[in-house]
């Protein structure tokens, strides 16, 4: 299973900024020791015109050449320097990559190490999202399957980061080629959410039962109204009960359930699969590493699976909980 990295670019951050930019680093180290059937490899950068897929080019442009206003770099929560610009679009790369990667092969799962920036809008960023990488890989794969294919790719974008995915949901607002599905705490950050195709509020302190009771109807709800062919899943480790951020309390074993969940909705489907991290903002960096760690593990009991596939790939809501945008 491949997977992709951009580590090493490292913003110069404040010191006692909030930002845990060590957990990529350990996330790997720990992923080369423990999991070695992960195949790792830098990732490559997001070119202009693949992000200009989805981005303002003036924004690309202020991006780059660090003329961003100073609120547009509060609103993201990094300052500009030229590190961040390089980590923002290798961190988009990565997913493309990984995209690529799945779509290429026929199947299987890929991963971003880091990704998952779904507080990106197409001339914004926020929430420490520069740009957002699964609406530049959904345009991008979109993109290259309608030269190969007469039918259009469809993308279901399955975000069950802790905080909802307002920048993906505003950047797919009526265009019935992108399914976005948000699971998220109903009065965290973002203050002033946008509406997916479906949103699903949780309530402060929802634990393992409620929330995979609440994944399951979702992912029913989504079967009943897309059939997508291909899934891009922010496996978010910030649901967790040791999070900083996240308000749920969810455990170790329930953010696994929720990872097989999801991995088995798109392998019963035969459906590309491409993960991103997300959030993770533990009191104990280790947690956090540990909730990204079992994600590998799991997507590692998958992609075992699509390897012995036959044609082989080289060939009730629980109270206090808000349904929104309901099919008929």
């Amino acid at each position: 299973m491949h997977a992709y990295y951009a580590d090493h670019f490292v913003l110069p951050l404040p010191s006692g900024h909030r930002f845990p930019m060590a957990k990529y680093s350990r996330l790997r180290e720990r992923l080369a020791c423990e999991l070695p059937e992960v195949d790792l490899h830098e990732a490559l950068p997001a070119s202009d015109g693949e992000l200009a897929l989805v981005h303002a080019p003036a924004y690309i442009a202020a991006v780059a050449d660090g003329s961003l206003s100073p609120a547009m770099q509060r609103e993201i929560g990094f300052p500009w320097s030229p590190a961040m610009a390089e980590r923002a679009r290798r961190s988009v790369g990565a997913t493309l990559q990984a995209a690529r990667r799945v779509m290429g092969q026929g199947g299987g799962l890929a991963a971003n190490l880091a990704g998952g920036t779904h507080h990106a809008y197409a001339d914004k960023g926020g929430g420490f999202c520069v740009f957002n990488d699964f609406a530049v890989a959904a345009r991008l794969m979109q993109a290259e399957h309608a030269r190969r294919h007469r039918q259009p790719l469809r993308v279901a974008i399955v975000d069950l980061d802790v905080h909802q995915g307002n920048g993906t949901a505003r950047l797919f607002a009526a265009d019935p080629s992108v399914f976005t599905l948000s699971l998220h705490g109903a009065k965290n950050f973002p203050f002033r959410k946008e509406p997916s195709d479906l949103d699903v509020e949780l309530p402060d302190g929802c634990g393992d039962d409620d929330y995979l009771h609440a994944l399951d109807l979702a992912l029913d709800e989504l079967a009943r109204r897309f059939e997508p062919g291909l899934v891009l899943y922010l496996a978010g480790a910030d649901p967790h009960e040791g999070d900083r951020l996240g308000r749920l309390k969810l455990s170790f074993d329930g953010l696994e359930a929720r990872d097989r969940r999801v991995m088995d909705w798109a392998w019963s489907r035969r459906l590309p699969l491409v993960f991103a991290m997300g959030g993770g903002y533990g009191h104990d960096l280790e947690a956090t590493v540990q909730v990204q760690i079992n994600t590998y593990r799991t997507a590692l009991a998958f992609e075992r699976r699509w390897q012995a596939w036959p044609p082989a790939l080289a060939a009730g809501t629980p109270a206090g909980t808000h349904w929104h945008n309901l099919g008929p």
